[in-house]
């Protein structure tokens, strides 16, 4: 009976607080932490602190592991064959350059505010409660979903390591599941779970092995660099044979958008602020380090693969396997599979590092069941994170196909990374400087306008001297920002309000990385088929839904009424002081 009264007692109370959510929205959507309750109040909320054992060097390893194994092995064979033809590689530029924008933004951020919510954190600090979570649950889809493909991929190049002609021969087919969920990859399970239990045990012994496998990694890479353009048909291959181009401009920079999903390693050393010694050194190093590596890598590889095979004739399954199998290199083909799979391997290991203390902080939040926030005191892992994700990212890698994924994972990571250099100029121009609200958020809408107007002008294929003339716009209207900035800065420091002048910033050049950051977002964006649009939709639908559901009740429950017990307990002491105070004064002769 007592069990039954509790149940009708909990649902009781929760039909009452869905009565409540109007007001809940009201009070929690646009609430905002300060980055001082972020690094120490909120954090007390996992129990036991993670241990400060990472240094720079740990950070640009995992960083450079996080990327590699992704983007080289995973999309370029794809996108080079389908997209962009040839000049993959330039795509990989574009990626890379709007990627580098993204982690200066990211950089700027991570001197100032240094937990280990990543996105989340600074997003929750500058535009409130809602976007945070907006920010931080599509971080963690791209996450899981990259993981699982990518651990999809370890299968095929493991197969080929072996000697395995069919990269699908380790796959079990079933019949009556739909096209692209119907192949299950237990291999790709059981090495997910593997790395989950590597990461429950210790963050510095996950790091130095993935530092091993990075190492060796790069040698692998300087392998096959060498040895492709040493035995490939050099420029005749990327010419032939339909020219460098085949697709087009378009083609390569839709191209782009796609192979963006290979940068999402990045970030997640910002997850890893409150494991680092020095982070306001360290972070810098480790994020624009390991982007500026990786980059050069991404671009080298995928070039030196059109040089050994022609774009149409690439595998989409094991590329490089494969592709050194048509020029005769048979032996080193399953050299290359097994140090794709190395690859894979260290790349899975630090993203799955970094998916585990997003969902941490976002519990910390209570936006998520709270006993996801917990940090084990021995180990000093997000132990309950890790382990959860970890069977989400295994049940997804044994049904789902790369392709039905690939660009829903860019679509998700390019508007997160447009939210975040948003976040970074208006909190710098409005929460610690001088303009006014409105006057930042005009001159973002009119950034974010302009980049769409050229992105549509673009992709309708109309006359060039449109892209130029919104371009130009674009830059006017940063530079007239900034300079209006500049005059109420100075007009603030004649008048003695240092005080409440904006710090410098940490990066240099800024702003203009972060509104260039806005714009190739938003361009990126729109080269996007429709259907990744379809299901991103979905997505946002759902994880609202959960946040109105649950979420905002779960942190009005934990901020707004803990104020008033606060409150309460103030008003209680402060009735029992005047009698002390009398006494006080009676006792005094």
């Amino acid at each position: 009976m007592n069990e039954r009264a509790s149940k009708e007692q909990s649902m009781s109370k929760y039909i009452h607080s869905l009565s409540q959510t109007p007001h809940r929205l009201k009070s929690r959507m646009l609430a905002r932490w300060t980055p001082d309750q972020e690094v120490n109040q909120v954090r007390l909320r996992s129990g036991a602190d993670m241990k400060r054992k990472l240094r720079w060097f740990d950070l640009v390893s995992l960083g450079v592991g996080g990327m590699l194994g992704v983007g080289v092995f995973v999309t370029t064979g794809p996108v080079a064959r389908d997209i962009s033809g040839p000049a993959v590689f330039i795509s990989y530029m574009i990626a890379g350059f709007s990627a580098l924008l993204s982690s200066l933004c990211y950089t700027e951020f991570s001197v100032n505010v240094p937990v280990a919510g990543g996105a989340f954190s600074y997003l929750r600090v500058t535009f409130g409660e809602f976007i945070g979570y907006f920010g931080g649950v599509n971080i963690l889809l791209e996450y899981v979903l990259s993981n699982a493909a990518v651990a999809r991929s370890f299968t095929e190049y493991m197969c080929t390591a072996i000697g395995v002609s069919d990269p699908n021969a380790w796959r079990v087919k079933v019949i009556g599941l739909t096209k692209g969920y119907n192949e299950l990859d237990f291999p790709a399970v059981v090495l997910i779970l593997l790395l989950t239990l590597c990461l429950c045990h210790s963050t510095k012994e996950s790091s130095m092995l993935n530092l091993v496998m990075t190492v060796f990694h790069v040698i692998f890479f300087g392998f096959v660099i060498i040895a492709g353009f040493c035995h490939g048909d050099g420029v005749k291959a990327l010419v032939e044979p339909q020219g460098l181009t085949p697709y087009g401009a378009r083609g390569v920079v839709n191209g782009a958008a796609v192979v963006y999903f290979s940068y999402i390693g990045y970030d997640t050393v910002s997850t890893l602020a409150e494991e680092i010694q020095n982070p306001s050194f360290s972070l810098p190093v480790g994020i624009i380090g390991s982007v500026s590596v990786v980059s050069v890598l991404y671009c080298l590889m995928s070039l030196v693969l059109c040089v050994m095979v022609p774009y149409d004739e690439i595998s989409k399954s094991a590329s490089y396997a494969v592709a050194f199998r048509r020029i005769g290199w048979g032996w080193a083909g399953n050299v290359v599979g097994a140090g794709a799979s190395l690859g894979i391997v260290a790349s899975l290991l630090v993203a799955m590092l970094g998916q585990a203390r997003y969902l941490c902080v976002i519990g910390r939040a209570r936006l998520v069941p709270s006993c996801l926030a917990k940090v084990h005191p021995s180990t000093g892992t997000p132990l309950n994170a890790t382990l959860f994700l970890g069977i989400c990212t295994a049940t997804i890698a044994l049904f789902t196909d790369l392709e039905i994924v690939m660009e829903l994972i860019s679509l998700g990571t390019l508007c997160v990374f447009y939210l975040v250099a948003n976040a970074l100029l208006y909190r710098k121009y409005t929460l610690t400087g001088q303009n006014a609200p409105f006057h930042t958020l005009s001159f973002l809408a009119l950034l974010s306008s302009f980049s769409l107007a050229f992105s549509l002008w673009w992709k309708l294929n109309k006359p060039w001297w449109g892209l130029t003339l919104f371009i130009a716009i674009t830059i006017a209207v940063t530079a007239f920002f900034q300079y209006h900035t500049w005059s109420i800065t100075s007009t603030a420091n004649k008048n003695l309000l240092t005080s409440s002048c904006p710090s410098k910033w940490s990066v240099p050049f800024m702003p203009w990385p972060a509104a260039a950051s806005v714009f190739l977002n938003v361009f990126l964006t729109t080269t996007l088929k429709t259907v990744s649009f379809q299901r991103f939709a979905i997505w946002t639908c759902l994880v609202t839904m959960f946040y109105v559901l649950y979420g905002v009740h779960r942190t009005y429950e934990a901020e707004e009424m803990g104020r008033v017990e606060v409150v309460e307990i103030h008003v209680t002491s402060t009735r029992v002081q005047p009698e002390k105070l009398d006494n006080v004064q009676m006792a005094i002769p």
